[in-house]
C-alpha cells in the first residue's frame, strides 16, 4: 500500500459502477411495471428501486397492487438475462481504474445488490470477475439491504478493516446512505442513472468519470 493512501479497504457496488447495466435494468423496469399495472417513469424507478435488492423492489410492488406478481416476475427474469448477455458492458475506464487501486496495495471488493449468481456472472461477461473473486459479497448475505449499512459493515468485518477506513463507490441513493450509515467514506459516481444533486451528501465525494477514482481515493498522482 502507498504510504499516502487514505483507505485500506474500497469497496465497489456492482450494477452502474462495475458494470453498465443500470440502463438496461430500467428500460425492462418499465416495460414490467407498465405491464403490471403500476406505470413509473424512468426517473421515478431510479430514485425508487436503483441500488435495493430485487426482494424489495418486488416486495413494494406486491405492496402497491396489492397482489402477487410471482409469475409475471418469473417471466420476466429470462428477458433481464438476456439483455445482459447481449448488451453488458464494464462502465467505461472502470478497469484501468481497479487495475490502478489494486496496484497501489489498497484491498478491494464487492459489496452489491444483487444475488451472488448474478453479481458473478455479470462481472464474469464484462471481464471482471478475476479481478474481485473471493471478495465479493451479496445483499443476500444480510438480514437488511441498502439504505441499512448491513451489507458494507459485513463486507468491512469479513475484509478484516475499520469501516473508518473504507470507501465505497456507490452510483445509487440507497448506496451513499447506506455507505454514510455505516460510517465509510462515499465516493457517489454521478456518471450513471443517478443524478448527482441525489448523490450529495456529508462524507460524499460526487464525480463522473472513473478515470478520476484512483486519484480521488489518494492512491495516484
Amino acid at each position: 500500500m502507498t504510504d499516502f493512501a487514505p483507505f485500506e479497504l474500497v469497496i465497489f457496488d456492482c450494477d452502474g459502477v462495475l458494470v453498465d447495466s443500470e440502463r438496461l435494468s430500467i428500460q425492462l423496469d418499465v416495460e414490467l411495471l407498465a405491464e403490471l399495472g403500476w406505470p413509473l417513469s424512468e426517473s421515478e424507478i431510479v430514485a425508487r428501486f436503483v441500488g435495493r435488492t430485487e426482494a424489495a423492489m418486488r416486495a413494494e410492488i406486491e405492496e402497491h397492487l396489492g397482489r402477487d406478481v410471482g409469475t409475471e416476475w418469473a417471466a420476466f427474469s429470462e428477458r433481464y438475462v438476456a439483455a445482459f448477455a447481449n448488451g453488458l458492458e464494464p462502465v467505461e475506464g472502470v478497469s484501468a481504474a481497479v487495475d490502478a487501486i489494486q496496484a497501489s496495495g489498497v484491498a478491494t471488493c464487492v459489496a452489491s445488490s444483487g444475488d451472488h449468481r448474478k453479481i458473478r456472472r455479470n462481472l464474469a461477461k464484462t471481464g471482471l470477475l478475476e479481478r474481485f473473486d473471493g471478495r465479493i459479497f451479496s445483499g443476500d448475505d444480510v438480514e437488511h439491504g441498502k439504505p441499512a449499512p448491513d451489507l458494507f459493515l459485513h463486507a468491512a468485518t469479513v475484509m478484516g478493516v475499520d469501516p473508518a477506513r473504507c470507501a465505497v463507490v456507490e452510483d445509487s441513493r440507497h448506496g451513499v446512505v447506506a455507505a454514510r450509515a455505516a460510517g465509510m467514506t462515499a465516493f457517489g459516481f454521478a456518471g450513471g442513472v443517478t443524478p448527482g444533486a441525489a448523490l450529495a451528501g456529508p462524507r460524499t465525494t460526487l464525480f463522473d468519470d472513473m478515470r478520476y477514482l484512483p486519484r480521488l481515493l489518494g492512491v495516484a498522482g
